[in-house]
């Protein structure tokens, strides 16, 4: 790896970090940097996922006074997260890869579809306040953790995004705490996935440490970043881009 390689990986790191913040969708950014590296789809994929394992440790650690009061409703949650990542882990292993290449620019359409007619964040917070009040978990919640942990260890893409719309909506719980919860629960999927992915994968390592670098610096910076940013309109033009990368991938799957 060059020198210049591996000041772009750390750079797309931060930017991935900072998105992933904004709008939990980190992988939008890291995994095309990876591609540009060299790297073949499962190979960047399984790279970006340890690489991201930093980005999560730079947002929890920014996150501890919100995630005080929290610790009841963090173990089930963080449980619920251990086993869907490593199903998505395994799911990723154990099919084809050309499976992946086809499905690829369709996840990453959909998460920047999501991301693109999804609500405000502090709506969904105010109308999860209102509708829970009591903040009383609802019993289903760990299952659809689960479910997309799944989701976020098979690729990952808005995994953040519809994390943080469930919390929002079920916890009662306002934005800032449900983000650092939503932080902890992913990092736990995406780590679990990692550790699957280190044992059992190839990890292109030179690439993966320059991009968790940048990752863990964009994960730090993220939350002072929110605070004064435009989110309504990074938002946007996060999830245009993404369109713009789905087609571009799907062209080169299926040309």
């Amino acid at each position: 790896m060059t020198l210049l390689q591996f000041a772009l990986l750390v750079l797309a790191g931060i930017g991935g970090g900072l998105i992933g913040s904004i709008a939990g969708l980190a992988s939008l950014v890291s995994y095309p940097a990876l591609l540009a590296a060299g790297l073949p789809p499962v190979a960047a994929n399984v790279t970006n996922t340890v690489a991201l394992v930093l980005n999560g440790v730079g947002a929890v650690s920014a996150s501890g006074p919100e995630l005080r009061g929290q610790a009841r409703r963090l173990l089930p949650l963080s449980s619920a997260a251990v086993l869907g990542g490593a199903a998505g882990a395994a799911l990723l292993l154990l099919t084809p890869s050309d499976a992946f290449e086809a499905i690829v620019p369709w996840l990453i359409g959909g998460a920047s579809l999501a991301l693109l007619v999804q609500r405000p964040p502090r709506e969904l917070a105010a109308e999860g306040a209102a509708g829970n009040p009591a903040h009383r978990d609802p019993w289903w919640l760990p299952l659809v953790t689960v479910v997309i942990a799944v989701y976020g260890g098979y690729f990952g893409a808005a995994a953040g995004v519809m994390m943080l719309a469930v919390f929002l909506l079920s916890t009662g719980e306002g934005l800032a705490r449900g983000n650092a919860l939503r932080n902890v629960v992913l990092g736990v999927a995406n780590s679990t996935a990692a550790v699957g992915f280190v044992v059992f994968a190839p990890v292109a390592w030179s690439a993966a440490l320059p991009l968790a670098v940048g990752l863990f610096l964009g994960g730090r910076l993220g939350p002072r970043v929110v605070r004064v940013a435009p989110q309504t309109l990074l938002r946007r033009l996060i999830a245009l881009a993404g369109l713009g990368l789905a087609v571009h991938l799907g062209l080169q799957a299926h040309g």
